[in-house]
């Protein structure tokens, strides 16, 4: 049985389907398109195969979204040219939001650089194989991860030294702000990886491994240590582990997140 809901404001809905089959397995889709015809086809195709899919019609619609814990896709479809946020910048957005691969979705070739900022290029008109394949593959060849399993998102010790100093509020205050600082840490480190600045990408795995640091973000820390420790040489540096460490400070972020709700309620 297929099943329709609305979230969120008018400029936005979100599709789904229940299937008794296997759903927990399939990956989450967030579909971006200003076409309707296009939006709906698509995302008629994935429900009546079981996907769960989220869709906005802009850019601007689907950060929205993402602010929310409510929507954290898998894997993200968007149209190559819409009015609005779209285009690299749209893709260093969500790279910054969410850990999603992110396909480019077009009726004709994008340009290269928009290519290569994404995760692949999927050709419109494709086939429902063609798409099933796409979203297959996500499942079957999960992202890398550079994170340690043995590192918790923040230390125990470094909390506790918090909460005897200063009473819970203020100890949510200053988690409040690494994360806040963090998120325009990793947008921006999105951006760099895109423009292929190698620099700014150490510029900003210091800022991130000192900040972090200091409020016993360890996850967070670490990740920024690596990223500080890139190749100087541009013959070395080819930034493959930056777009990893990008997903992996997403992850972490979202801990934070998840720590400050469950650690230290508003």
């Amino acid at each position: 049985m297929k099943k329709f809901w609305h979230a969120g404001p008018p400029e936005m809905h979100t599709n789904g389907m229940f299937s008794l089959a296997g759903q927990s397995e399939l990956p989450v889709v967030l579909l971006i398109d200003d076409d309707l015809v296009s939006r709906e086809v698509t995302a008629t195709l994935l429900t009546m195969s079981g996907y769960t899919v989220h869709t906005a019609v802009s850019g601007a619609a689907s950060l929205k979204m993402l602010a929310s814990a409510r929507y954290r896709p898998d894997v993200i479809l968007m149209d190559a040219q819409m009015p609005g946020l779209s285009g690299r910048e749209l893709i260093a957005a969500l790279r910054s939001r969410n850990a999603a691969r992110i396909f480019i979705v077009s009726g004709s070739q994008p340009p290269q650089e928009l290519v290569e900022a994404a995760d692949g290029f999927l050709a419109k008109p494709f086939s429902p194989d063609t798409l099933h394949k796409l979203l297959d593959g996500h499942k079957q060849h999960p992202d890398p991860t550079l994170l340690d399993p043995q590192d918790p998102v923040v230390s125990t010790e470094v909390l506790a030294q918090f909460r005897k100093l200063m009473p819970e509020p203020a100890v949510r205050q200053i988690y409040t702000a690494v994360v806040a600082d963090l998120s325009k840490r990793i947008e921006a480190l999105a951006s760099a990886i895109a423009k292929g600045d190698a620099d700014e990408v150490r510029r900003i795995g210091h800022a991130i491994k000192g900040g972090c640091g200091m409020a016993g973000a360890i996850q967070a820390a670490h990740l920024g240590a690596l990223l500080e420790a890139s190749p100087a040489a541009e013959e070395d540096n080819q930034l493959d582990n930056s777009a990893t460490l990008l997903r992996d400070l997403r992850t972490a972020a979202q801990g934070l997140e998840r720590m400050l709700d469950s650690e230290l309620p508003a």
